[in-house]
């Protein structure tokens, strides 16, 4: 019998947390760098690199990796001979180390919850409550997994009631395109299979917890069915050729993860989730002798990268450019930005709408500007502003023309690509879409100079702010005349990856 003490359990909790933000695992800092050295689309290659260099600077920064410090999902496997010496309940525990962690002064996480989902959306301040899964297992420990997941993959979760004789393979490539980028890539494909809906849910998300060890099967060869469908699925999804952020290359997936569960004869129960190239999960246990000790990894497990940037790389002025300028921008064209810009996302976007529709006059004037789809950290210390990655941009797209054709919006900064709502908007109206690497929020935080919130100070990581940025790295990926580097990158790669497999 082990007696768990309550501050152990809580500081637990914190801890890891804390530390999921800010270390990437290694095994999957190690997916990442072969997946670099492979890649042959410059576009995709640079992009894995802003990844890796920011998963190191985080490293050494204490930072979080994406600015998107995500819902916590925590599974809790309590053995029967455990006892507790706490006045809380173990869910009270767990969302106090939640608390704890995203609101330590050193590491401010950034609080994304909204209680009542479904009316006032209000956020909890404190990232609080965890979704928690709990089973009591034969022992006399407490087996704790702690992941944070970011909205822009989990908005991307698919699930499917397939018939038996169907074939798990074909749904999962017919339905990886229509994740579209925003997923952030490259990542793991967590599949649940079996049980019934919810249960096939759980085990997709629980699957993500395993440690990328793809390479390892293909080495030894499959030894099950559920071995051959990784191996398949990963080739398969790898052969569309979508790429590092949906730009197009070789390597979309870095593994696939599959639990399965008995089901009805009659059913096929099929849960796929995605991860992200911001993957934090870690686990602990617990036997009474006191809190966890989690062991940093060596900075020396991080690859020397660097960030190149070319001798056709052009630099822009936001402050001075024209229409005309941005007419010439080419798509997958790396742009270098300075100067100023606005922020706003969703809760922003809706409000500037809303006052458009009423004849109000907007705080900002937004003409000839460009608005970054952010949400960030809240600044530390002598930061300007803390990490700082871009938002998925589609969740823009149906106020995107309204916008641009009532303010004279010139530009669009976010994650991934745009619907073809806003593409329409965006040609129709001669403005540009440009793309920041999702899970480079560190990096491109240090690009920004200075940060001001102009309007909507109740918004909190959602009010528009000002930055003033230098050098920060995007990529044209709709241009004036509504090409899509995300439409014609994906098909040129999938042609080019046929060719070679056969």
């Amino acid at each position: 019998m082990s007696v768990i003490r309550q501050d152990d359990f809580i500081s637990s909790v914190a801890d890891a947390l804390q530390f999921i933000s800010y270390y990437h695992p290694i095994d999957f800092v190690k997916g990442v760098h072969e997946a670099y050295l492979k890649e042959q689309n410059p576009a995709a290659k640079d992009a894995m690199a802003q990844i890796l260099i920011n998963s190191r600077m985080c490293a050494e920064g204490h930072r979080p990796i994406c600015q998107d410090t995500g819902i916590v999902t925590v599974f809790l496997k309590v053995g029967m001979n455990v006892q507790w010496d706490a006045k809380m309940s173990v869910t009270d525990m767990v969302n106090e180390g939640v608390r704890r962690a995203y609101t330590h002064p050193d590491n401010v996480l950034r609080a994304s919850i909204l209680a009542d989902p479904a009316g006032k959306r209000q956020n909890t301040k404190d990232n609080t409550p965890a979704v928690i899964h709990y089973e009591i297992v034969e022992g006399d420990e407490v087996e704790v997994h702690v992941a944070a997941k970011g909205g822009g993959s989990e908005n991307k979760s698919k699930m499917v009631m397939l018939n038996p004789s169907d074939s798990i393979v074909d749904w999962v490539v017919k339905t990886v395109p229509t994740m579209g980028a925003g997923w952030c890539p490259p990542g793991m494909l967590g599949l649940g299979i079996g049980g019934t809906a919810e249960k096939a849910a759980v085990l997709a998300k629980e699957s993500l917890m395993d440690p990328i060890d793809i390479h390892e099967l293909r080495e030894r060869g499959p030894q099950n069915r559920v071995e051959e469908l990784r191996l398949e699925i990963m080739d398969a999804v790898n052969e569309l050729g979508i790429g590092a952020q949906g730009l197009g290359g070789l390597t979309t997936v870095l593994d696939v993860k599959i639990k399965d569960y008995p089901t009805h004869a009659a059913s096929l129960p099929i849960c796929m989730i995605p991860n992200c190239a911001a993957t934090r999960h870690t686990h602990f246990k617990l036997n009474g002798e006191g809190p966890a000790i989690l062991t940093p990894p060596s900075l020396d497990d991080w690859p020397k990268v660097t960030f190149e940037v070319g001798a056709s790389t052009r630099r822009v002025d936001l402050n001075t450019v024209t229409p005309e300028e941005v007419q010439s921008w080419q798509p997958g064209e790396t742009v270098l930005l300075n100067g100023k810009m606005l922020t706003g996302r969703d809760a922003a976007h809706k409000k500037m709408v809303e006052m458009l529709n009423n004849g109000e006059q907007l705080p900002v004037d937004l003409k000839g500007r460009f608005i970054y789809y952010v949400g960030p950290v809240d600044p530390v210390g002598d930061e300007v502003v803390g990490p700082a990655g871009p938002t998925t941009a589609t969740r823009m797209d149906k106020f995107t023309r309204q916008v641009i054709e009532s303010t004279g919006l010139l530009g669009m900064i976010g994650k991934s690509e745009r619907g073809p709502v806003a593409i329409d908007a965006i040609k129709d109206n001669k403005a540009v879409y440009l793309m920041a690497v999702g899970g480079a929020a560190y990096l491109v935080s240090k690009a920004i100079t200075n940060a001001e919130v102009l309007a909507f100070p109740e918004l909190g990581m959602e009010a528009i702010y000002e930055f003033e940025v230098k050098d920060m790295p995007v990529t044209v990926a709709v241009d004036t005349n509504g090409e899509s580097v995300h439409n014609t990158g994906p098909a040129k790669w999938k042609q080019i990856i046929a060719e070679q497999v056969g």
